[in-house]
């Protein structure tokens, strides 16, 4: 069975720090690029960052680039978000995503497996 379980959200304050995690399981995890989409209340889904299947190649969403870092230990088969400097337009749940490629894609529909998501609320 695939699965994509999320975790390290939670509640902080702005300017502050979270280091979200997503263990994979199922599937070939160094056959698959990886995303970070997430989905702030009553919005679609925004693109956040990517990452190609063995690390090498790294993308942000405009809004992120030097306050997000992502990453992956394919030997955990775990991938990372690292995020500082929250901002509370930052709320929104965060989930991981699969694409069957090397490379990534920033449009959700070309992604295969999915999270079932964590909350990051950015409040004080």
């Amino acid at each position: 069975e695939v699965q994509l379980v999320e975790s390290g959200g939670g509640l902080v304050q702005p300017g502050g720090s979270l280091r979200l995690s997503c263990a994979a399981s199922g599937f070939t995890f160094d056959d698959y690029a990886m995303s970070w989409v997430r989905q702030a209340p009553g919005k679609g889904l925004e693109w956040v960052s990517a990452i190609s299947w063995n690390g090498s190649s790294t993308y942000y969403a405009e809004s992120m680039k030097g306050r997000f870092t992502v990453s992956r230990d394919n030997a955990k088969n775990t991938l990372y978000l690292q995020m500082n400097s929250l901002k509370s337009e930052d709320t929104a749940v965060y989930y991981c995503a699969a694409r069957e490629a090397t490379m990534p894609s920033p449009e959700s529909y070309e992604y295969d497996y999915w999270g079932q998501g964590t909350q990051v609320t950015v409040s004080s």
